[in-house]
């Protein structure tokens, strides 16, 4: 028997979720829960009832897991309501809009026995796994830094709503968190964080861009330049294609680099020394990795189908995704109060 899975927000992220449910078999939905009148048109669409709050579904449907694809700073409260009813949930990242939401979410979970998988759906790609394993594995020697820029221009439009002017929805929590969710999970624990942020372009309350220091706990550092106002064709979802919503550019936009060679990603591009020993005087030669991109979100929701059978355990974790959350708003932190900010492992504590 299939899963039933309840989705809680039917936004542009919950109807992306509502797609690729449709492509899984082990799944089915069993409700929609969102205020808007849009969201009960959706509802039929799909033969589902609608509920106008959580709460309301919750009391009214009996689903083994949902999916919470609200706004971020609305992923507390039916979070705790849906674990409370005995669900595992599928949380879209960020997990919540505050690092003590997230641990009081962890710990609620771990009360009652049940999961909470968080929605980074980028881990989901082979290119991820390959990078982890080639940095992790050796195949650069010592990793040594690394680089990367996420720069896009988005159109005007995109902030009519005056909640996408305010700090919560920059890019940074927005965009940022991405990168420094899949570089933790490839390099290792970020340590410390030493961060720039301004709105120059825009004048909104948000920042329209951002520049940041990371110190690795492997010893390795890191540079990066990101930007919801720069024009550019380095970006992941240009570089890879993911969304055919966006221009595929191909460009890459991070560098890996040890003392023995270097990987751009995410198209992966393995450059090394032709000779030895390395040095700046060895020519270099490169091996193109081609790997299929597939649909993040169908092996999401495949995987969550698993972890709510008890078959599997989240591959990016409450716990994880904190760590994940906490080093992101490390960034603003640093921004804002103009010094290195120190960061513990998400095992550990401040």
């Amino acid at each position: 028997m299939p899963e039933r899975i309840a989705l809680i927000g039917a936004g542009v992220i919950g109807k992306r979720h509502l797609t690729a449910m449709a492509k899984v078999e082990s799944v089915e939905l069993a409700a929609i829960a969102d205020p808007h009148a849009s969201a009960a048109e959706i509802a039929t669409e799909y033969g589902v009832p609608h509920y106008s709050s959580a709460n309301k579904m919750l009391s009214a449907v009996a689903p083994s897991g949902v999916i919470i694809a609200t706004p971020t700073e609305h992923h507390f409260e039916p979070a705790l309501a849906a674990l409370d009813a005995g669900c595992h949930l599928l949380v879209e990242k960020p997990i919540a809009a505050t690092v003590a939401e997230a641990e009081e979410m962890t710990r609620a979970s771990e009360a009652r026995g049940l999961c909470v998988l968080v929605g980074h759906h980028r881990r989901y790609y082979p290119h991820v796994a390959r990078a982890r394993e080639m940095v992790r594995g050796g195949s650069l020697g010592q990793l040594v830094t690394v680089s990367g820029q996420w720069s896009v221009r988005k159109p005007e439009s995109y902030y009519a709503p005056d909640w996408r002017r305010r700090s919560p929805a920059g890019p940074v929590l927005t965009n940022l968190i991405h990168e420094i969710d899949y570089l933790r999970y490839i390099v290792g624990e970020i340590r410390s964080v030493t961060g720039l942020a301004g709105n120059s372009v825009q004048g909104f309350e948000k920042e329209d861009a951002a520049a940041f220091a990371l110190q690795f706990e492997n010893g390795s550092l890191g540079a990066f330049v990101m930007s919801d106002q720069a024009d550019s064709p380095w970006a992941w979802e240009l570089a890879t294609g993911e969304n055919p919503a966006f221009p595929h550019s191909g460009q890459n936009c991070i560098t890996f680099s040890g003392t023995r060679g270097a990987l751009e990603f995410p198209n992966l591009r393995h450059w090394t020394s032709d000779g030895e020993p390395e040095s700046w005087i060895t020519p270099k030669r490169v091996h193109d990795i081609s790997l299929e991109l597939g649909d993040a979100f169908v092996r999401q929701i495949e995987h969550f189908s698993e972890v709510v059978a008890g078959r599997a355990n989240p591959i990016i974790s409450a716990a994880d995704s904190t760590g994940t959350l906490r080093a992101t708003l490390a960034v603003l932190e640093s921004a804002r109060c103009g010094s290195r900010i120190d960061i513990c492992g998400p095992e550990r504590k401040n």
